[in-house]
């Protein structure tokens, strides 16, 4: 679901320039860890990186899925800051409201929809 979303600044997908990896990302019952790596430790777009991240789940999976979006452990010099950030209901909401933060997450989730339908299907998500 994750692997077409475009990176704010670069010509690649997330996939490709490996800030997704099919190993940090896990699924227990009902519960989605979506871990990723910033290119680099002081990225200046991890949160909105994060951000595409959840909103792409958000909007592709039912609302009984619980989703945690984090940065890889050692990976960012504020990773603590954006996880909490990412991880609050009330902060994401917040920062939706914005339309230019929301016209750069829906610019890189343009594409991303790309094979959708079969990764419900392989893993038993549907409505």
């Amino acid at each position: 679901m994750l692997r077409h979303i475009n990176d704010p600044e670069h010509p690649l997908t997330l996939e490709k320039l490996r800030v997704i990896k099919p190993g940090l990302i896990t699924l227990k019952g009902n519960n989605i860890r979506v871990e990723f790596t910033p290119t680099i430790p002081n990225c200046s777009m991890a949160t909105l990186i994060g951000l595409m991240i959840r909103v792409k789940l958000h909007r592709c999976l039912p609302p009984r899925y619980k989703i945690d979006v984090l940065i890889e452990k050692g990976k960012h010099e504020t990773e603590q800051d954006i996880n909490k950030q990412l991880n609050d209901k009330e902060r994401v909401l917040a920062a939706l409201e914005n339309v230019g933060l929301t016209n750069m997450v829906n610019k890189g989730l343009i594409g991303a929809e790309k094979d959708l339908d079969k990764y419900l299907r392989e893993f038993g998500i549907n409505e």
